[in-house]
């Protein structure tokens, strides 16, 4: 990081890189009457050289004034932030580039000790607004109203971005209590930005960590996402856990610290987690998009039903029988407790149950069949199922981790070529349910489902058939059933 002074150089270097669209904004806001700083994240990142396309301000004007002036600098202004005192909008500027602008009224907010929700209050001014803010980094501002810009930095944000640290401007315990969320942030910082929490701060949350539930699923869910999709998510999931804050909102998860026993009879449950979600993000580029949601939770809580499986067996031995269901289970109860999506929650728990099935495959000596039913049990989950698989293997064994590398080597190439010969992806009986009801005299019912889910079967078992083949079985299987 550079020196304090080239920083400063560099934050207001980064905004005038940005006009005219800031500067217009500025002189927009000035000839009104109003203050006018680009504040938080947006100076956060322009100095580190990250600044995206996303822009916040903060102002001396009221939330009608905003959306008045807005209305005349973009085409495009929203108000869904108005009762909180923000109005966006978005504007192209004359390279082509889009901005996305949020402008806040100077604001303080808090909870009070029962409530779930911010109590907003407006300010009136700039150093009553930074004050409020979650933490020193995000707590700094550019005055843009004025040529060649001013760094405002009370609260010594800058020594604190350039010692990679953590801190709140006023003492943690008065941040958290105001917003509580702000101790699963400095949990998400801690891996987005690679920043150490200050002790003061860690020592808070540990402090204040039941204060955690007074706030709202979602919001919890969101800082909880927002973490999970950081490059390196370890340092703040951990954080999360040694706080106690991780008990009230993922419990799941601090409670894969098994205690190991004397002779270490089996690995760290925890550990492991934390290495496979790592080993999964590495093997995110299987995947189309970005940052994978679905595969990071499935690979963090894919051993979730340990604890509850966990038997001593004879011969110093520990099971785990069967923690892939009750895992599952676990996951879809915390997911929804979460306020996460059906479809997420549906993809994270199915992928949970699935994680050990590959284990009954040893040296290509599955049939075909069985690769079949891999691959339907799988469905649409398959290439995370594939990721979760291969990053599921953390032994330092380099031999058994090579043998288990080319057995999903293995398995991989024969889905591949099943998948070539038979399309997979859409395996079907080969007659379908109209064909089944003509060829038996059936109406619509009951009948019809089980020959189809026979010829379904027989489908699995055999591959494709020729329509007389299928008929034959179909007709075969019908007489049987009568019989």
């Amino acid at each position: 990081m550079p020196d304090l002074t080239s920083a400063q150089s560099n934050a207001v270097s980064e905004m005038l890189r940005i006009t005219p669209v800031v500067g217009r904004l500025g002189r927009l806001f000035a000839e009104a009457g109003h203050e006018l700083y680009l504040v938080g994240g947006s100076v956060r990142d322009a100095l580190l050289g990250v600044l995206g396309h996303d822009l916040d301000f903060t102002t001396s004007a009221r939330p009608e004034e905003i959306e008045r002036l807005l209305h005349r600098f973009s085409k495009a202004v929203w108000s869904i932030g108005k009762a909180f005192g923000t109005i966006g909008c978005r504007v192209r500027d004359e390279d082509g580039t889009d901005w996305v602008i949020e402008v806040t009224t100077y604001r303080s907010d808090s909870y009070q000790a029962d409530s779930r929700k911010p109590e907003v209050r407006f300010g009136t001014s700039l150093g009553e607004d930074l004050v409020r803010r979650d933490f020193t980094v995000n707590a700094m501002a550019i005055d843009v109203t004025r040529p060649g810009g001013t760094f405002v930095d009370p609260h010594e944000g800058l020594a604190d971005l350039t010692a990679g640290t953590i801190r709140t401007p006023g003492t943690p315990e008065q941040s958290f209590s105001d917003d509580p969320l702000r101790m699963m942030r400095a949990a998400r910082f801690a891996s987005q930005l690679g920043f150490q929490v200050a002790p003061e701060v860690a020592a808070a949350m540990t402090a204040m960590a039941e204060r955690i539930e007074i706030v709202s699923a979602e919001r919890v869910r969101d800082e909880l996402t927002k973490l999970l999709l950081t490059d390196r998510p370890r340092a703040g999931l951990d954080l999360l856990v040694q706080t106690g804050i991780a008990d009230r909102v993922l419990p799941e998860l601090p409670a894969l610290r098994l205690e190991r026993d004397e002779h270490h009879r089996h690995k760290d449950v925890y550990e492991h987690s934390l290495t496979v979600l790592e080993q999964a993000i590495e093997l995110e580029h299987r995947l189309e998009g970005g940052p994978d949601l679905v595969n990071r939770l499935a690979a963090l809580l894919h051993d979730v039903g340990k604890p509850a499986t966990r038997r001593f067996e004879p011969g110093g031995k520990v099971s785990f029988h069967h923690h892939d269901v009750v895992g599952a289970k676990l996951v879809r109860r915390r997911m929804k407790a979460l306020h996460f999506s059906g479809e997420e929650t549906k993809a994270v728990s199915h992928l949970v149950e699935l994680h050990l099935r590959f284990h009954g495959y040893r040296d290509g000596q599955w049939t075909d069949s069985a690769v079949r039913r891999y691959v339907r049990d799988a469905g649409d989950q398959l290439e995370r199922l594939h990721i979760l698989t291969r990053a599921d293997c953390t032994t330092r064994n380099q031999r058994k981790a090579a043998r288990l590398r080319e057995a999903y080597d293995d398995l991989e190439e024969r889905i591949a070529e099943l998948a070539e010969a038979e399309e997979l992806d859409a395996i079907r009986p080969d007659l379908d349910g109209n064909q089944i009801m003509a060829l038996l005299g059936l109406a619509p019912g009951r009948e019809v489902g089980e020959a189809y889910r026979h010829m379904l079967e027989f489908r699995m078992e055999h591959g494709p058939a020729d329509p007389e083949t299928a008929e034959a079985e179909l007709r075969r299987w019908w007489a049987e059933r009568a019989g």
